[in-house]
């Protein structure tokens, strides 16, 4: 039976395949998460109804204030996005080039 199956590349396509279907799809949604502000704690929960319709800056009450990323979160969303899109691309030349 070990005349029918190559081990070593069936071993190769289960890492490509696990890399390929699991780890970028991850890398995308770390990015998303790392891209995303945040929200302060208390903040968001719905607003009682004796407020009035709008604040000064014209939210809604309840509306969340949510802050910018910091630097360092939005660098690290960057990296993981370019990984992404490096990806992809790698393998629509590899597609396109003929390669299988």
């Amino acid at each position: 039976m070990s005349d029918l199956i190559e081990w070593s590349a069936l071993g190769q396509v289960l890492v490509a395949g696990v890399l390929v279907g699991a780890g970028i799809p991850a890398l995308f949604a770390l990015a998303l998460r790392l891209w995303a502000g945040t929200t302060p704690d208390g903040e968001g929960a719905a607003a009682s109804t004796d407020q009035a319709p709008h604040d000064t800056a014209g939210r809604a009450p309840g509306a969340a204030t949510i802050a910018r990323p910091t630097p360092v979160r939005l660098a690290g969303a960057i990296l993981c996005m370019a990984v992404v899109v490096g990806a992809i691309v790698t393998g629509l030349v590899f597609l396109v080039s003929g390669g299988h």
